[in-house]
C-alpha cells in the first residue's frame, strides 16, 4: 500500500509539472501540491500502521487462544487414556476374579453333590423317596442326577407316580433342573 501512495505522490508531481506552463509557478504550486500530498499520505501510512499493530495484536491473541486450547486437549486426551488403561485393567480383574469364582463353585458343587449322594445312596429308598417329595422338583432332579441309576430306579419306585414322573422328565432333559422347572 505505501508503495501505491508513492506511485501516486510521483504520477501527481510529473503530471503537475507538464500541466503549468511558468517554471516559477510550477515550482511553488509543485511545493503546494506536494506537501499536501506528503501530508496525506503520512496520516495514510500511520492509518495503515495502526491497522497493522491491530492485526498482529489480533494474530497473538488468536495464537495463544490456539495455544491454549490444544494444551487442553492434550490433557483431556492423556487423561482420557489414563481412564481407558484403568478400566482395561480393572475389567481384566474382574475377569481373573470371575474364573477363579467359577471354579470355587464348580469345586463346591462337587464336593457338595458327592456328599449329597453319599447320604442318599446309604439311606433306605423309602426315606429317600418321603424327603426328596418334599422338595422343589429342581432341588430333587439334581440330587437325583448325581446318583446311580439303580438307586435313581428304586427312590422312583418309592415315590408318588406323579412326582415321579416329573422328576423323570426333568432328569432325562439334564442340568439345569431350575430353569426347566420355571418354562413348566
Amino acid at each position: 500500500m505505501k508503495k501505491q501512495f508513492l506511485k501516486g505522490l510521483l504520477l501527481t508531481l510529473g503530471l503537475g509539472s507538464l500541466l503549468w506552463a511558468n517554471p516559477k509557478e510550477q515550482v511553488v504550486d509543485c511545493n503546494i501540491v506536494f506537501e499536501q500530498r506528503k501530508s496525506e499520505i503520512l496520516r495514510e501510512l500511520e492509518k495503515i500502521d495502526e491497522q497493522q499493530q491491530a492485526l498482529q495484536t489480533l494474530q497473538s491473541a488468536t495464537q495463544n487462544i490456539l495455544d491454549q486450547k490444544e494444551a487442553d486437549l492434550k490433557k483431556r486426551e492423556a487423561a482420557i487414556e489414563t481412564a481407558k488403561k484403568e478400566i482395561a485393567l480393572k475389567e481384566e480383574n474382574v475377569a481373573k476374579m470371575l474364573k477363579k469364582n467359577e471354579n470355587v463353585l464348580k469345586q463346591i458343587k462337587t464336593a457338595t453333590q458327592s456328599k449329597v449322594g453319599t447320604t442318599y445312596t446309604a439311606m433306605k429308598d423309602s426315606k429317600s423317596a418321603a424327603i426328596l417329595e418334599s422338595m422343589s422338583s429342581s432341588e430333587a432332579a439334581e440330587i437325583l442326577y448325581g446318583l446311580d441309576t439303580k438307586i435313581v430306579s428304586k427312590i422312583l419306585a418309592k415315590m408318588n407316580p406323579q412326582k415321579a414322573a416329573e422328576l423323570t422328565q426333568l432328569i432325562t432333559k439334564g442340568p439345569p433342573f431350575e430353569e426347566q422347572e420355571q418354562q413348566q
